[in-house]
């Protein structure tokens, strides 16, 4: 049996906040370690003011699995020798921690909405207190839960509770930051998804506009709670609290922290695409956001080009025409390949690709893609690393491997992608081999890099010829594609690619 086990420490940003991503790719990030805790919990009823809640636990439930989780992924499979002989891979991952710091992780779930209490509870110093997932923690639940194949019945009675229908927005971070990725476009992609990219999300005057139901945005497909403006304005006709802005970026995305809604909320103000209907905080750089029920903002004309509700004469979101540049000659602009190519160097671009993915039930293939290269770049710097511990990174890189082999690559897998039968052989032969030690274990590596490497090829082929295709021709993106003058950039890239 080939067994890679991952020990790790809690690794925490500037801020004090654990990774939302890891620098490693085998590291517990700040949403698996809330899914294995989640998972190693009973989540059986409690009663509550005399009502039964299904699927709960208690804070000292959670603080007490914290002390001390494991998760195991494993995958059996003949081995490529000799198939009479079954192979066992297994990564195994432990968490540990002093009780204080229990704590502390639980508070930031409950901060980042993947849990609420049922008695009104702000934080975790009450032993009995009763808590449950949000929709947005069975989101994040069902993701880590698909990737690793767990299959435990509390966990999919659970998930298949009526309460699970919440489709997060999934924002990008930064690897070596972990920022969420902020650039011009992928702000107006997230905002399309925030104003409601079928129309606005009228409530009456009578409706509370600023609710503090998480039921609000139970499944994520509508924007964020609006009225009609009071002052009748044509440039800026719906209007939202500050309130309901902050709930929706935190209840409908894969954010984990109130500064993260700020900085997204203050995007919004500097792209334009919302302005303050009254006296708000500002500085010499302009109006700055605040999360309050008492502070209006409206959606301006920008904001509603963007948003998808209005086209601009020339057909573009921003006013700007989106007419293709020159294109030399002998250059093919838009083959698939070259598709996929500026698909994936794109962030804006990749979140739409992976929304498409999502609903056609093929986001494993993206997933792969990049966890694939986060991998090699982990390996590139593993191999660069003269410090002492050295092998300890290989065999924390190698860990990684095994980890992405049983997810995506090895037979009968959680999230089993289509590759060439001879390479899923060479990849199953590596895989079921023995590590070995020293200078043995940085070859084993080099081997398993390059195997990936030819899978992430496979990978990326198939993507360009089988979902670009339909992802270019789908209604509900090809008009952000024109918007995002897609033909424009597949003209810069093909004329540079051979320049």
């Amino acid at each position: 049996m080939m067994h890679q086990t991952s020990s790790r420490l809690l690794r925490m940003t500037e801020d004090e906040r654990p990774f939302t991503r890891g620098l490693q790719c085998s590291e517990q990030d700040f949403k698996d370690l809330f899914s294995t805790l989640m998972v190693s919990l009973p989540l059986t009823p409690h009663r509550v003011r005399f009502t039964r809640i299904e699927h709960t636990f208690t804070s000292d439930e959670a603080i007490t699995n914290l002390g001390s989780l494991k998760f195991s992924q494993s995958n059996r499979m003949p081995d490529p020798k000799d198939p009479s002989r079954i192979v066992t891979t297994t990564t195994t991952t432990t968490f540990s921690m002093a009780r204080d710091m229990a704590k502390s992780v639980c508070l930031r779930f409950l901060e980042a909405r993947f849990v609420e209490s049922m008695e009104g509870k702000t934080d975790f110093g009450s032993r009995g207190s009763v808590w449950q997932l949000t929709p947005k923690g069975m989101h994040i639940l069902a993701r880590f839960c698909q990737r690793n194949g767990i299959h435990q019945r509390h966990v999919n009675e659970l998930l298949d509770s009526p309460r699970n229908m919440m489709q997060l927005v999934i924002l990008e971070r930064e690897s070596d930051t972990d920022k969420l990725v902020s650039d011009e476009a992928t702000v107006h992609v997230l905002f399309r998804r925030f104003a409601g990219d079928t129309g606005p999300n009228l409530k009456s005057h009578s409706f509370s506009a600023d609710s503090d139901s998480m039921n609000d945005y139970a499944t994520g497909l509508v924007g964020v709670k609006m009225q009609k403006s009071r002052r009748n304005d044509k440039e800026a006709p719906y209007a939202f609290t500050g309130k309901a802005a902050f709930d929706w970026l935190m209840d409908c995305c894969t954010t984990v922290d109130k500064r993260e809604i700020f900085e997204l909320a203050n995007y919004f103000l500097q792209h334009e695409l919302i302005v303050p209907t009254g006296e708000t905080h500002s500085n010499e750089a302009g109006p700055r956001f605040a999360a309050s029920k008492h502070v209006w903002y409206a959606i301006t004309h920008k904001g509603t080009r963007t948003a998808g509700w209005v086209t601009s004469p020339n057909g573009s979101v921003n006013g700007d025409a989106t007419a293709q540049r020159s294109i030399p000659n002998g250059v093919i602009r838009d083959s698939n390949t070259n598709r996929m190519t500026v698909i994936i160097r794109d962030p804006a671009l990749r979140l739409l690709f992976r929304e498409y993915l999502r609903e056609t039930h093929c986001e494993e293939n993206l997933a792969f893609y990049v966890e694939v290269k986060s991998f090699l770049a982990e390996y590139e710097q593993a191999k660069r690393d003269k410090s002492s511990p050295r092998l300890d990174v290989i065999r924390e890189t190698l860990a990684s491997a095994y980890s992405l082999y049983n997810a995506f690559l090895a037979p009968g897998s959680p999230c089993e992608l289509n590759i060439d039968h001879n390479l899923r052989n060479a990849l199953a032969g590596r895989m079921t081999r023995a590590v070995g030690e020293d200078e043995q274990m940085l070859k084993s590596l080099d081997e398993v890099a390059g195997l990936f490497d030819q899978a992430q090829s496979s990978v990326f082929k198939l993507m360009a010829s089988d979902s670009v295709p339909k992802f270019s021709r789908e209604p509900k993106y090809s008009r952000v594609l024109r918007e995002r003058n897609l033909e424009g950039m597949l003209s810069s890239f093909a004329a540079t690619s051979i320049s």
